[in-house]
């Protein structure tokens, strides 16, 4: 089990376009960490895990630029999901 360290970092899919290989859907929540990506995608949590790490040990972007709440839309360009990290 991993370590219970830093913020909890919540990943909320908000759009599919076309059909996500993983099968993501819109509404899908995970929560992540450094140590785990709890069922997103390898290929986006590769893609997001310095932002996780961030979130998870309380970094963020200055507030015009999302502070810490960010969305990212995954490598798969032709099926794009869509996802916003936020801590809680």
């Amino acid at each position: 089990m991993p370590p219970e360290v830093g913020k909890k970092v919540i990943a909320t899919v908000l759009s599919v376009q076309g059909e996500c290989a993983c099968g993501h859907k819109a509404g899908d929540k995970f929560q992540l960490s450094c140590y785990t990506p709890n069922g997103l995608c390898g290929f986006f949590y590769h893609d997001v895990f310095p932002y996780i790490q961030m979130l998870q040990f309380g970094g963020k972007f200055p507030d015009d630029w999302g502070g810490s709440v960010l969305e990212f839309a995954c490598p798969d360009l032709v099926n794009v999901t869509r996802i916003q990290l936020r801590t809680e």
